[in-house]
């Protein structure tokens, strides 16, 4: 019995020891508790968990679901320097009345912001616009609404937890209903850099310790085993003489040595030249382009309204130094600029507003691939067809279907000809012969720049029915003022999850598996 006591004692890892000195049989530990009392990280914490249940030390207590509400980067500047509506008041009081593009400038904020700032704080009742088109305060409220003064008392009771004050968030069972339902708005779990908060959700999962656990600590604390031997034998340890005075880990020779790996192709890789193949055999001319665009070429000469919810949709990362480009191709710009305002010689009558050419210099990292199809449209071919695979990047929380940096099976095809028939058999290739689908549906979707526009979808035998992409015509706003007359049918396929279906998987994750083995087994399928 000792020895097999022994064995256990010497197959512990240094985070499992220090757990069982630490605490007796019936003690309740969770992360938390481990954190605090000895500092262990959440993968520390997991990792030591793991361990002590296949050992049978430890059984699952309790698992919790529970919702948090966590202030992002933007919720932490509202909480410091105050919201867009505060700022916005507190400027017309001091400086009066003023138009909206001026208090953008003021405040050096962008227009779509103040808007929506005006918005709320004309539908509280606090600020109006007056006959000269300048926003003024009613003098309600002593300037402040209800709800505001709410949306002050939640950011400032996270800053403090935020702070270490509390723990870091806000728990769903600590605010009343009306905090609850105004915080959950101006939440999201994914895309959340534009939002003040993000909601997280996760299980808190507490264990505790069974009798054999005593009996370990005991044994440890014959064999004088803290915890905090040393794992590794130094060159600076020889040099300087200091391992005489240091205690190390016993070292197991019979510990098996680490499998070789013949190299092999990634599956995931040799999925896209597929689709560069099957495409390419179809006369398609292949597309590239620089990963950091302008918002010009990413959203307006896509006819996306500039401050509109419509952008919502793409929470774009932007480029810090530069932070702008030094100018926006001409006659396109200021064609694309006519088509917001007034519609230019389209026949629309556009967006009917201000287009900002600062705004459209801004630097980012694009956020779909149809900023390569817009790009296409000055030089393209008539007839022409034309295709790329490219990687795109948006502010997303990860998930089984969603990644934040992504490809897209982007693609036009122009000509006298081509129309929505044409279009749905492209769509059908793709969902049948590329990503191997056998149940596929057409959806009617909205996206600023087609009409009609359409989303493909297929069923997943473990995900069920899933989004594979949008699609649609260029509207005229968009193919006109790039020089094109013609009609041109776009798509923006999402290549990741057409490879879910092609190599049996059900989770994106498993595409870039740092798991070397999986991948291994996912190529030999």
């Amino acid at each position: 019995m000792e020895n097999d006591v022994g064995q256990v004692v010497a197959g512990l890892h240094p985070l499992e020891i220090r757990v069982l000195r630490a605490y007796r049989a019936g003690d309740v530990i969770d992360s938390g508790i481990l954190a605090r009392d000895l500092g262990y990280k959440t993968g520390q914490t997991n990792q030591t968990v793991s361990w002590l249940a296949a050992k049978n030390l430890i059984r699952e207590k309790s698992r919790v679901a529970r919702t948090f509400y966590e202030l992002t980067e933007l919720g932490v500047e509202y909480g410091r320097g105050g919201t867009p509506e505060e700022r916005m008041l507190r400027c017309v009081g001091e400086k009066g009345p003023m138009t909206l593009p001026q208090i953008a400038a003021a405040l050096a904020l962008d227009n779509r912001d103040v808007g929506s700032a005006f918005g709320a704080l004309s539908k509280d009742g606090v600020l109006r616009m007056d006959g000269d088109k300048k926003a003024v305060p009613t003098g309600a409220g002593d300037g402040f609404s209800p709800r505001m003064a709410r949306v002050r008392a939640l950011l400032d009771r996270a800053l403090l937890h935020t702070l270490g004050v509390g723990g870091g968030a806000l728990g769903e069972e600590d605010l009343c209903a009306e905090d609850l339902a105004l915080i959950q708005g101006m939440s999201k779990k994914r895309g959340a850099a534009s939002s003040p908060f993000k909601t997280v959700e996760r299980e808190e999962v507490s264990y505790v310790l069974l009798p054999a656990a005593d009996g370990l600590r005991a044994a440890l604390e014959k064999a004088g085993v803290s915890g905090e031997e040393a794992g590794t034998l130094t060159a600076e340890m020889l040099a300087k003489g200091t391992w005489k005075n240091i205690l190390f880990r016993r070292y197991d020779v019979n510990s098996p040595t680490p499998r070789m790996i013949l190299g092999r192709t990634n599956a995931y890789c040799d999925f896209l030249r597929s689709v560069k193949d099957k495409l390419g055999a179809l006369g398609f001319e292949e597309f590239d382009g620089p990963l950091v665009e302008t918002e010009f070429w990413n959203s307006d000469a896509l006819f996306m309204p500039q401050f509109h919810s419509a952008r919502d949709i793409h929470d774009v990362y932007y480029v810090e130094n530069p932070t702008h480009a030094k100018q926006i191709q001409q006659p396109y710009l200021d064609q694309v600029a006519a088509a917001h305002e007034n519609g230019w010689t389209t026949g629309s009558r556009g967006w009917e507003y201000g287009f900002d050419r600062d705004f459209t210099r801004r630097l980012i990292l694009r956020s779909q691939g149809t900023v390569l199809s817009a790009k296409q449209l000055p030089t393209a071919k008539i007839p022409g067809k034309y295709f790329g695979i490219v990687r795109c990047f948006r502010y997303d929380q990860v998930d089984a279907t969603h990644l934040s940096d992504f490809y897209q099976t982007e693609g036009i095809a122009i000509g006298e000809s081509v129309n929505l028939k044409t279009h749905l058999g492209f769509l059908r290739m793709f969902a049948e012969e590329i990503a191997g689908a056998s149940e596929v549906k057409y959806v009617p979707g909205y996206f600023p720049f087609t009409e009609p526009s359409i989303e493909v979808h297929i069923r997943h035998p473990v995900l069920g029915w899933f989004e594979l992409g949008g699609s649609g015509i260029f509207r005229p706003e968009v193919t006109e003022a790039l020089g094109v007359h013609v009609p041109v049918l776009a798509w923006g396929i999402g290549i990741d999850r057409m490879a879910l279906m092609s190599l049996g998987l059900s989770d994106l994750r498993e595409l870039f598996s740092f798991n070397l083995e999986h991948v291994r087994l996912r190529r030999s399928k």
